[in-house]
């Protein structure tokens, strides 16, 4: 009995799991600074390559990290691959290329701190879309859309109905990342995720760099000019963070590690400010409030899709 028991009489399995959490918070906090700061990175990259050429690259790259933590995962575990995983992951890469193809031009024409906050409205468009499935949506989903809409308005609005381009790129990605939330929440129950994560990363890359390849012009020089932000982005920003937030999510609450998570709008505006130069007015400063209330308002409530830490890139 004293063996089981801590220094003041807490019983020592609630010690250990309680440092496996503080350690998971640790990990996913580590995850939304790298994510967050990718934003800085696609920004930076965008000065040398396109669009399509920059995310080909970077998701190829992020793929290459995945392959020996799949391989790992296979041969310590057994089994194969998972059934329907071609299936799932053609759909989860499609909906990776329409969100990272749409932000990616949007950082042509905004800022990374602003791509930041934007993109995060992904979790509120999340229980939305899933009224589509008959799925019920919290009222602290329905206070998230107001609050992210105010924000909204007060960052990026010019006049009354219209938004700065760049903007509204960035908004269109987030309903893209907000599907494929969906989609994977779906496809995960059966898939393993790090073999869904791949085979979507693989159909991604593949899809950008055709696109590329059609539609740009692809520099070898460009390309190793832009060789900083393509490895952050891909081998950190795809490769690392995914990878530590799989493992933390072993350990860590749901709901506390998407809002955890969501922290990486503001690592964006950070390194927006300290690495860019960029810098938001007292209106643009309200409005990433606001938009940041939504999006911890629309994860707090009872569990939903929303409220499930989800995968980025």
């Amino acid at each position: 009995m004293i063996d089981a028991l801590g220094s003041g009489g807490k019983p020592a399995y609630h010690g250990r799991v309680d440092h496996a959490r503080r350690n998971a918070n640790l990990m996913l906090l580590l995850a939304a600074a790298i994510w967050g700061f990718a934003f800085v990175a696609q920004r930076v990259g965008m000065r040398h390559l396109e669009p399509l050429t920059f995310n080909g690259i970077r998701f190829a790259l992020g793929a290459a990290v995945l392959v020996p933590l799949v391989l790992h995962r296979r041969r310590t575990r057994g089994g194969g691959w998972s059934p329907g995983l071609g299936r799932a992951g053609l759909v989860a890469g499609v909906l990776i290329f329409g969100g990272a193809t749409l932000q990616q031009w949007g950082l042509v024409y905004t800022t990374a701190g602003k791509a930041g906050f934007i993109t995060g409205l992904y979790v509120v468009f999340t229980p939305l879309l899933g009224l589509l499935w008959g799925q019920r949506t919290t009222p602290g989903a329905w206070i998230g859309v107001v609050l992210a809409a105010a924000g909204l308005y007060l960052l990026s609005a010019r006049g009354i109905a219209s938004i700065d381009p760049g903007d509204g790129l960035v908004l269109l990605s987030a309903v893209f990342w907000a599907g494929h939330v969906q989609w994977v929440g779906h496809a995960a129950r059966r898939i393993d995720p790090l073999q869904l994560a791949l085979v979507q990363f693989l159909v991604c890359a593949g899809l950008s760099t055709a696109g590329a390849f059609a539609f740009e012009t692809v520099e070898p020089a460009a390309i190793v000019a832009a060789a900083v932000p393509i490895v952050y982005a891909g081998a950190l920003s795809v490769g690392v963070a995914y990878t530590l937030q799989v493992v933390a999510q072993r350990h860590a609450r749901p709901a506390p590690a998407a809002v955890i998570l969501s922290l990486e709008s503001v690592f964006a505006a950070v390194g927006g400010g300290l690495l860019l130069g960029e810098v938001l007015g007292l209106r643009g400063l309200a409005g990433c409030a606001l938009m940041l209330g939504g999006v911890l308002v629309a994860q707090l409530g009872p569990a939903a899709p929303a409220a499930q830490a989800p995968e980025r890139f």
